[in-house]
């Protein structure tokens, strides 16, 4: 039976990568996996409304899965294309479909092709796909059609114009920021979100022994066939991954850190998500996330299916801390516009900026500066969003307008801020070789490191921050403002600014806040 009338399913639309040409059409016999994300059977209640309001993860999945009639609509559709049902996810809203490229192109309405960029090619798409009318509306999107690299490790080395310093370890950035000095973790579970490169046990033995620690006990969770496989290539995305282990693991030791690899695309990056999300087994508390791209460079669809996970993370108690981007205000997009990074946008994550430190001579800490390096070596992501609107915590804050024509008023990036140049960077081991790293992708594990030790001494998750960063913490003092310097668009200030939000922290002050609030 034909399909009833097809409509574009809406902000499903894509366009060419800059610079990309079409090779040819991709092989019709070619077969791949997509995931259908539908609509929940409930909405979910508006995050940080109610702190306390914590339910399960069986709770999420029972009152705000996808209903089985949703689910029949899927298979049904499937069962008319040629296509298999690999799986049915309820409690994820996602169903996973499997079929040819000519079965999966007959079905969405699309044609899918070869395109090359850079020297690597990519299985893309152009324009919105296609679903029947009664479908489009249980189906929020559909991911993995088009599997063109999606986000970017927010890390950088040190310049040759910082000298060959040794850098900091994570615990004395730690204890620059006062961070409290008597708990590890203990009892908590961390998730990083990785979609390129690995680690190698032997680097972690190697560099926790030097910090005469033992290494932290990771678990690594495969997601859409990702998994641990470092490149050997200490100037490639193992950095990221180690960078994050091993702020983490410096500083809340005790802590189970789970590393769940997913390939590098919208699909590899949603899934990964969500499976942190509703890991029943694992069940962590915190969520680090060090990649992004500039929001422009994602579907809709996308922006609003991850949005829509970080507001289920809130929901069952995860805390979602996400880097925002070094590449300053114009977020590596060449137009002449200001952009900023998702998923930092999104309202249901803390974003994570970047400073400078300066110290005193004894070795204190003198005062910070928005991270900026400069066009080639990077500098601190942050703006106003063109999707997200202002959230209601965001309201009195005192957002700038926009710096693209029309001055929109939007979603303010970062919140937080923590050490990110390179030049006063984190000391690492990287595929064997000792370096130092800076970038946003830094700050986020370091944050989530606090929130770690917060839901240690709390013995509870905390869900969504961000109303009590806006509130509790920025009247109890302990967020410390960082008022100069600059990302290019914007400028930091007194107060809120789109380089370093309301600043970084005092480690007891933010930890007592985060407990009373």
């Amino acid at each position: 039976m034909a399909d009833a009338r097809r409509i574009p399913l809406a902000g499903s639309e894509r366009a060419p990568l800059p610079g990309a040409r079409v090779e040819g059409p991709s092989d019709a016999a070619e077969r791949l996996e997509v995931s259908l994300h539908l609509r929940p059977r409930a909405p979910l209640p508006p995050a940080g409304h109610d702190p306390g309001a914590v339910i399960s993860r069986e709770e999420l999945a029972r009152r705000h899965g996808a209903s089985e009639e949703d689910v029949t609509l899927v298979e049904r559709f499937a069962e008319r294309h040629d296509l298999d049902v690999v799986a049915a996810q309820p409690d994820r809203r996602t169903v996973v479909l499997a079929g040819s490229v000519a079965a999966m192109s007959a079905a969405f309405g699309v044609e899918l092709q070869r395109w090359r960029r850079d020297g690597a090619t990519y299985r893309g798409r152009v324009g919105p796909l296609h679903l029947p009318a009664d479908l489009a509306a249980a189906v929020e999107g559909v991911f993995g059609l088009d599997d063109r690299p999606q986000a970017r490790p927010h890390v950088r080395r040190r310049a040759v114009h910082h000298g060959s310093g040794a850098g900091f370890t994570p615990r004395q950035v730690a204890r620059l920021y006062g961070f409290p000095h008597l708990l590890d973790g203990s009892g908590v579970t961390v998730a990083l979100l990785e979609v390129g490169g690995g680690y190698r046990a032997e680097d972690l033995h190697h560099y926790f022994s030097a910090l005469r620690l033992a290494p932290p006990f990771t678990v690594d969770v495969s997601v859409d066939g990702g998994r641990n496989q470092p490149t050997g290539d200490p100037e490639g995305d193992d950095s990221e991954v180690l960078l994050d282990i091993e702020v983490l693991g410096a500083l809340v030791p005790a802590a189970r850190i789970a590393v769940y690899f997913a390939p590098n695309t919208e699909r590899g990056f949603l899934d990964g998500v969500a499976a942190a999300v509703h890991d029943t087994t694992l069940r962590p508390s915190v969520l680090s996330i060090s990649w992004g791209a500039a929001e422009a460079t994602w579907t809709h669809q996308a922006m609003r299916a991850l949005d829509g996970a970080f507001q289920a993370a809130a929901a069952v108690g995860m805390t979602v801390l996400v880097a925002s981007g070094d590449d300053g205000s114009h977020d590596g997009v060449h137009d002449g516009h200001a952009h900023v990074d998702f998923p930092a946008s999104s309202p249901h994550v803390l974003a994570c900026g970047g400073t400078r430190l300066h110290l005193h001579r004894d070795g204190a800490l003198a005062g910070e500066e928005a991270w900026n390096d400069g066009p080639h070596h990077g500098a601190t992501g942050g703006g106003i969003s063109d999707v997200f609107d202002v959230p209601a915590w965001q309201a009195q804050a005192g957002l700038p307008p926009s710096a693209n024509p029309g001055h929109r008023l939007g979603r303010g990036v970062p919140d937080v801020a923590g050490d990110a140049d390179p030049g006063t960077g984190y000391a690492v081991r990287v595929d064997g070789s000792d370096t130092v790293l800076g970038g946003t992708s830094a700050v986020a594990p370091l944050w989530a490191a606090l929130v770690a030790m917060a839901v240690q001494r709390g013995g509870r998750p905390l869900g969504l921050l961000n109303p009590v960063v806006y509130g509790a913490l920025h009247a109890a003092g302990a967020l410390r403002d960082v008022a100069t310097g600059g990302n290019g668009a914007y400028r930091a200030r007194a107060g809120w600014d789109p380089c370093t939000g309301l600043g970084t922290p005092v480690g007891t002050r933010v930890l007592t806040a985060l407990l009373d609030a």
